[in-house]
């Protein structure tokens, strides 16, 4: 205990699966604002390098650290790569000289090299159900459930995902996909288009964000298929599928990945916003951050039976439901004919609701309240 500190007086130190230059969402709308108070380091998973093994550090943002173990493929042959994380971890404590700080996971498989650490407190933020995912590695489970032991607080990335985990921890908060309205909200009023989408006729249907085996890919072939005359745009990395997988069509158009600051400006342009996620495993308890993005931005909005895409968007009219191709272009048909006026009101009181700047400021209330009721610090 050290008496000269207050329970603000922290660094965090994040461990991640997601690497932060990688598509800015939940960590990265967080994280950097509790840079603009105190030192972040953000610790991402190896780099299996040719050269020599090291510790890359850059700073992004005001007090924001990206941490990046690079391990040469010969010490990964020869050596324990835990192990090296692990130095790699006291290293960066002591050139940091991190002392005082919080501990927040976003994959429990860090516990394998940070067992010896003490922070003052441990915080699991729960953004996705990992297990489900395609290349889970297998003892994911097991180490969440130590995670489950050892975290003080545990967040979760939506509702349905509360309900599933709420029995495993005595202190667990539901935190929702939130939004940066104001971001977003520029697409309403931007006329000029992005090159690489300016010459596809309209009309335009699109999707922003990581294209992985939560993309209902059989689903987006059969609309392209019923509509050969709309054109779906698909902007965001391919990633854990093959280009093999992806439907080829004249009327599809993968742009790639985008910068976050570029958004609104492909989103303007869009006759309707889609989320043609596939239902398995994977999308079991996921809530898209970008369901309440696409309201800001001032699109109509139709998705398959998300569970909280249905709850609330759907139950409150703010998202078309549809689960098959037929259904989908009847949503998307009936949303281009909606009355805009109308929609642009109920989203914009539905979305004054929330921002990320409240769930950060109720998760770092939650954080200080912890760090003072376990006594780990002296209030001044």
């Amino acid at each position: 205990m050290d008496s000269g500190k207050n329970s603000s007086d922290f660094d965090l130190v994040c461990f991640s699966h997601l690497r932060w230059d990688f598509v800015y969402q939940r960590p990265q709308h967080l994280l950097s604002r509790f840079a603009r108070e105190r030192r972040v380091f953000f610790i991402e998973e190896p780099i299996f390098v040719d050269e020599k093994t090291n510790l890359n550090i850059t700073r992004r943002e005001d007090n924001l650290f990206v941490v990046v173990p690079h391990i040469s493929h010969s010490d990964r042959e020869i050596s324990n790569v835990e192990e090296i994380q692990r130095e790699f971890i006291d290293q960066l404590f002591r050139q940091q000289n991190i002392k005082y700080f919080v501990a927040w996971f976003y994959t429990p498989m860090a516990l394998t090299f940070t067992a010896h650490l003490q922070p003052q407190a441990v915080v699991y933020d729960c953004m996705d159900e990992l297990s489900g995912f395609k290349f889970a590695p297998p003892d994911l489970i097991a180490n969440e459930a130590k995670l489950f032991q050892k975290a003080d607080l545990v967040f979760t990335g939506g509702q349905s995902l509360y309900e599933a985990k709420k029995s495993q921890h005595k202190n667990v908060h539901a935190f929702p996909s939130s939004i940066d309205a104001e971001h977003f909200r520029q697409a309403r009023s931007i006329k000029a288009e992005p090159e690489d989408q300016k010459q596809i006729p309209h009309p335009k249907l699109g999707y922003c964000g990581v294209i992985d085996e939560r993309m209902d890919v059989v689903l987006l072939a059969e609309m392209a298929d019923l509509r050969p005359t709309w054109q779906f745009v698909m902007i965001g990395p391919v990633i854990k599928i093959s280009d093999e997988d992806l439907p080829r069509r004249e009327n599809i158009h993968y742009l790639g990945g985008k910068n976050y600051q570029d958004l609104p400006a492909y989103l303007a342009n869009w006759d309707v916003a889609l989320m043609p996620f596939a239902l398995n495993e994977s999308t079991k308890f996921i809530s898209p951050t970008k369901t309440p993005e696409y309201l800001a931005a001032g699109k109509p909005v139709v998705s398959t039976p998300i569970r909280d895409v249905v709850r609330p968007y759907g139950e409150m009219n703010l998202v078309h439901i549809a689960r098959t191709a037929e259904e989908f272009i009847a949503a998307c048909e009936n949303a281009m004919q909606e009355n805009a006026v109308e929609r642009l009101k109920k989203a914009d009181e539905f979305l004054a609701q929330t921002s990320w700047d409240k769930t950060w400021t109720q998760m770092a209330n939650l954080i200080n309240e912890k760090i003072v009721k376990s006594a780990k610090v002296s209030v001044i």
